[in-house]
């Protein structure tokens, strides 16, 4: 006889929450009572991040769950929007991290302020009430910042741009992008180990750097870069992603900028 059988459903609740969201739905299969025990919400608290109260209290709209493992499920399959809509956030469905996209109107944008270099457009593919569309500038400089506090601890994480190119774009071939810990590292030494992304659909072939792809909602990204969050007790302060591009006389239109995207590989 497996001796998990005859434990109380408690304890087996206790022993499962300490594995994964699948390892609990396929264990769930055994019998009627390691089903209930995985569907308890002693299993799926442990699953939810332990701020996950705060951050749905955040929610534009309510978000209407049944359960803890119904909760799960309703932000890893239908992100919510925080923060008067200028935030969106899920998890991971297989891992329940924290993904985050900060929308347009909360990345640093050069000359944003300036209608004639950019605008703040409704775009029907957007989760957010605004993206904002590059009309033009010479200098391209774009930064999204989040805390490493309200990210998951120890979890690498990649930084991605959301985007789209009209069909008149220009000069968005070659663009510098950078990950960096502000406190930790200063912007010259971030731009010194910088990186080169491509976001134009179509590129000279000798021109070499990191190419966008195609997302199921619609947009495109390109991973800005890597990085690693430690310990939740070592606050590694904010951390910056971003791309720049400065080369004088060198005009750029036709981008939309959905946001900045921080999510676990």
């Amino acid at each position: 006889m497996n001796p998990l059988i005859v434990l109380p459903e408690g304890c087996i609740s206790e022993i499962i929450s300490f594995t994964t969201p699948a390892d609990a739905i396929r264990s769930s299969v055994i019998s009627r009572g390691f089903k209930s025990a995985a569907e308890s919400d002693i299993v799926w608290d442990k699953f939810l991040p332990s701020d996950h109260q705060q951050i749905v209290s955040r929610s534009v709209a309510p978000v209407v769950f049944d359960s803890k493992k119904d909760l799960y499920f309703r932000l890893s399959e239908s992100p919510i929007l925080l923060d008067e809509g200028k935030l969106s956030f899920w998890l991971d469905k297989t891992n329940g991290k924290k993904c985050y996209l900060l929308s347009a109107r909360q990345l640093t944008i050069s000359f944003s302020d300036n209608q004639f270099s950019w605008e703040h457009t409704f775009d029907a593919d957007s989760r957010f009430p605004e993206v904002a569309f590059l009309n033009n500038v010479d200098l391209l400089d774009i930064r999204g910042r989040i805390g490493t506090r309200v990210l998951s601890s120890r979890t690498n994480y990649a930084a991605y741009l959301v985007f789209k190119v009209s069909e008149r774009y220009h000069g968005l071939e070659s663009t510098k992008a950078r990950v960096r810990f502000v406190n930790q590292e200063s912007e010259y030494e971030a731009v010194d180990r910088a990186t080169t992304v491509i976001l134009a659909a179509r590129t000279p072939r000798n021109l070499k750097g990191r190419l966008p792809e195609k997302r199921t909602d619609g947009w495109l990204e390109v991973e800005i870069g890597k990085f690693y969050n430690g310990e939740s007790g070592d606050d590694n302060g904010d951390v910056e992603a971003g791309l720049l591009d400065s080369r004088p006389f060198h005009a750029k239109c036709g981008l939309m900028v959905e946001g900045v995207e921080f999510r676990p590989i």
